[in-house]
C-alpha cells in the first residue's frame, strides 16, 4: 500500500470518527428539546387553558405532572398541584420561566385531581383517572 492511499484512509476513517462524536453530542440536547416535561410514563391529559396548559402522564400507580406556559420566557408565577383522593396535594409554585413542575405522586387505582395556573388563568381537572 503506498502512503497516499494510506492517507486516504486515514482521512476517511477520521471523518467518520468526527461525525459520530457529533451526531452523540446532538443527540441529547435534540431529545431534551423535544421531550421538556421530564415525566415519565404515557401522556393521559392535556388541560388548556387561557395562558397556558397541564400536562398529565401516568406510569404504573404514579401519577405526574407539568405546567407550561403559552408563552415562554420572562419569569412569571406559575404552579402545579396533584392530589390523590385521601391524600394531600403536592405542590410546585413559584417564578418560573419554562415550567412548574413535575410533581409525582403515588395514585395506585384511585382518582387524582390536578390544579394548574400561569399568572391569572388556571385549570382546575376536577377528579379523573377513576
Amino acid at each position: 500500500m503506498d502512503w497516499g492511499a494510506l492517507r486516504r484512509r486515514t482521512a476517511v476513517g477520521m471523518a467518520a470518527l468526527a461525525a459520530s462524536g457529533v451526531l452523540a453530542l446532538a443527540a441529547p440536547g435534540s431529545a431534551q428539546a423535544a421531550a421538556p416535561t421530564q415525566c415519565a410514563g404515557r401522556k393521559v391529559a392535556t388541560l388548556p387553558f387561557s395562558t397556558g396548559s397541564v400536562q398529565v402522564f401516568r406510569s404504573g400507580g404514579y401519577v405526574c405532572a407539568v405546567t407550561l406556559p403559552t408563552r415562554p420566557g420572562p419569569r412569571q408565577v406559575m404552579s402545579v398541584s396533584v392530589q390523590a383522593r385521601g391524600g394531600r396535594p403536592v405542590v410546585d409554585r413559584g417564578r418560573f420561566t419554562r415550567r412548574a413542575g413535575p410533581v409525582t405522586v403515588h395514585a395506585g387505582h384511585r382518582c387524582v385531581r390536578v390544579i394548574g395556573s400561569v399568572g391569572g388563568g388556571s385549570r382546575d381537572s376536577g377528579w379523573i383517572l377513576c
